[in-house]
């Protein structure tokens, strides 16, 4: 993935720069990214999927691999994007999904499912084989982790040699606590040493080596390290920079790496332009992009049960909330409260498990009437501005009509831009 590698060449060229990736797969989130890259001008947007989203059994989002990239293709040429400013990855790809069964068994599946994203053309590929499987030890050794890595690479190789197109680019690693969130409140967390990021480094470079991957090797573009940023159902801890220092520099020997930073969601603007600067290039956002989702079909709700009358109000908010406590299964090993803490926790939660909700059929009805009903019945710009005042600010800016949908695209933009100014350099100036 020639893109990716230019920026990397890029950053360890001494440029500022990074780029950010949208993982998310709400239709909403991702049009909301592709017209905030068209809008600003971006030259590439990375969308990424999880191998607990999208896999060869549908994941939690009920699709392949191959009906992801249509899908996001799809929603790219309907805003205008040209899908080849598009860029795919998948992130965590390994045995994660089925670490129930003998490891054996779940590297089997994970082969298939690193097959299955090459061939559908995603080029940026996280090989992640950290977890432990039914039959392991825990924590993995390094060693097994380099090699089942290797493993899967292999197959990354063998699947592109086939299909065609750009080589792939990968990324090593993982992030501790576990990925998309802390479950349960978190400690003081510890920064990756650079010993330990070194050590990751080196194991899989010789395995790489010694499995015949060296040209493969070039194409590492990143390892997923701890920057010191995580998040749980409450709280956000805040990059400290005096802590990374030493990770920061950890990578100046290393010619084509740089960091990886997972879990930034929530992060403040400053704090974002900080890990560029502090060489994490790479910043994921998920759970960040579908809170804001979220907080704008509640405004919405909001503006609804203002405006329009008792007898045709969708009464979304509450179908949504009634429907995950009917099931209760993407939730119940998360939330440990109860009462009024477990009804905060199932709309407010940092780690927004509502998200794995929204395709639900009745809370989709009731979104769609709500839309309808705002759309039929235009609320005043005094009642958008109440609940929407910066998306209502940012559509009048833009000369664009304040419907529903627009709101919703505008709000998820804000937090989308504070990810795009972190990325791009500050521009040189010359004094005379």
């Amino acid at each position: 993935m020639k893109a990716m590698r230019d920026l990397v060449a890029r950053h360890k060229s001494g440029q500022a720069c990074g780029i950010y990736s949208v993982c998310s797969a709400h239709p909403l989130v991702i049009e909301a990214a592709c017209v905030h890259a068209l809008d600003t001008g971006l030259d590439v947007l990375l969308i990424e999927a999880t191998c607990n989203q999208v896999n060869q059994d549908g994941g939690y989002t009920g699709m392949t691999p191959d009906k992801f990239r249509d899908f996001v293709h799809t929603i790219a040429r309907d805003t205008g994007l040209p899908i080849d400013r598009v860029l795919l990855g998948g992130d965590h790809l390994g045995p994660n999904p089925w670490t129930g069964l003998p490891a054996e068994e779940a590297m089997a599946k994970a082969e298939v499912l690193i097959e299955q994203y090459v061939a559908a053309g995603f080029r940026k590929i996280h090989a992640d084989c950290s977890m432990s499987c039914a039959d392991d030890p825990t924590p993995l050794p390094e060693d097994t982790i380099a090699r089942r890595a290797a493993r899967l690479i292999k197959i990354a190789e063998a699947t592109q040699a086939r299909v065609g197109g750009e080589a792939c680019v990968y990324v090593i690693g993982t992030e501790v606590p576990v990925p998309g969130g802390a479950a349960e409140d978190l400690p003081e967390l510890e920064v990756t040493t650079p010993e330990a990021a070194l050590a990751t480094i080196e194991a899989h470079r010789i395995i790489f080596a010694a499995e015949g991957l060296a040209e493969a090797w070039s194409r590492v573009i990143g390892v997923v390290v701890q920057p010191g940023v995580e998040f749980d159902h409450h709280k956000v801890i805040d990059y400290e920079r005096a802590k990374a220092v030493d990770l920061s520099a950890a990578l100046d020997g290393q010619s084509h790496i740089v960091f990886e930073a997972h879990s930034t969601d929530y992060q403040t603007a400053g704090a974002l332009k900080a890990l560029v600067d502090d060489h994490f290039a790479i910043l994921k956002v998920g759970p960040g992009v579908t809170f804001a989702l979220r907080e704008a079909l509640w405004a919405l709700d909001a503006i609804e049960r203002e405006w329009i009358g008792e007898e045709r109000v969708s009464r979304f908010r509450h179908v949504a909330i009634e429907r995950m406590k009917a099931d209760p299964r993407n939730w119940a090993k998360y939330y440990h409260s109860a009462g009024a803490d477990l009804e905060f926790d199932l709309q407010y939660s940092l780690s927004d498990r509502i998200r794995y909700y929204w395709p639900d059929p009745s809370i989709v009805a009731a979104q769609d009437r709500m839309v309808a009903n705002l759309t039929d019945n235009p609320p005043p710009m005094a009642l958008i501005s109440q609940y929407l005042p910066a998306a209502n600010a940012a559509l009048r800016e833009a000369a664009l009509p304040s419907n529903p949908t627009n709101l919703v695209i505008a709000h998820i933009g804000a937090t989308l831009e504070a990810y795009r100014v972190a990325c791009t350099p500050e521009p040189e100036f010359a004094y005379v």
